[in-house]
Parts: structure tokens; C-alpha cells; sequence
């Protein structure tokens, strides 16, 4: 009923590129190693090629509205777990005095 389909490999109907030139080995030809040069005055550091970060006034504005809605997020999630596990103590906390009382007045019967 369900049979796969396969796909059929299509011959080439153009012109096919022919296979990549073959790189022929060259000759090592040995030099006289250079002579030492006397050593030279320090230069100054090269300039970085990474492109600096320049934070602009609004930018500066940006990134401290970020940061602080970030804190704001989290610590507003980190509460609210907090006050759940409070909630769930203190109905465990009623449920067990709920419980005690009922077994301590099937004693007294």
C-alpha cells in the first residue's frame, strides 16, 4: 500500500566540468640562513583589528534600563517561589494541626 519512492539519479545532459588539475610537487631549494639584525628601539603596540566599543550616552542609558529590568524580573520570580513554598507550609502546617485535633478528640470519647 505505502511504498517508498525512490529517486532516480539523473544522468548529465551538459557540458560536465572536468576534474580538478592535479598540483605537481615543486623543488625545495635551500637558502643561506639571514644574517641576525642588531637589535632595534621598541615600537609602539600594534593597533588592534577588532573594531571598539563606544558607548554613547543613550547606549549607557540602554544597557542600566536593561540590567535593572533584568534584576527586577528575576528577583520578582525568586519571591514569588519563595512565597509559594511559605503558602504550602502553612496549609501543611494547618493540615497537620486539623489532623491532630481529630485524633485527639477520638481519644476522649
Amino acid at each position: 500500500m505505502l511504498r517508498p519512492k525512490l529517486p532516480v539519479m539523473p544522468q548529465p545532459t551538459g557540458l560536465v566540468t572536468p576534474p580538478a588539475r592535479v598540483v605537481e610537487p615543486t623543488a625545495v631549494i635551500q637558502q643561506q640562513p639571514a644574517p641576525v639584525a642588531p637589535p632595534v628601539a621598541p615600537v609602539a603596540a600594534p593597533v588592534s583589528s577588532r573594531p571598539m566599543v563606544q558607548l554613547t550616552p543613550g547606549s549607557v542609558l540602554a544597557l542600566v534600563g536593561g540590567g535593572t529590568a533584568v534584576v527586577l524580573v528575576v528577583g520578582t520570580v525568586l519571591v514569588s517561589m519563595l512565597l509559594a513554598v511559605a503558602v504550602t507550609a502553612v496549609s501543611v502546617a494547618v493540615c497537620a494541626l486539623v489532623i491532630r485535633s481529630l485524633n485527639s478528640s477520638q481519644h476522649c470519647r
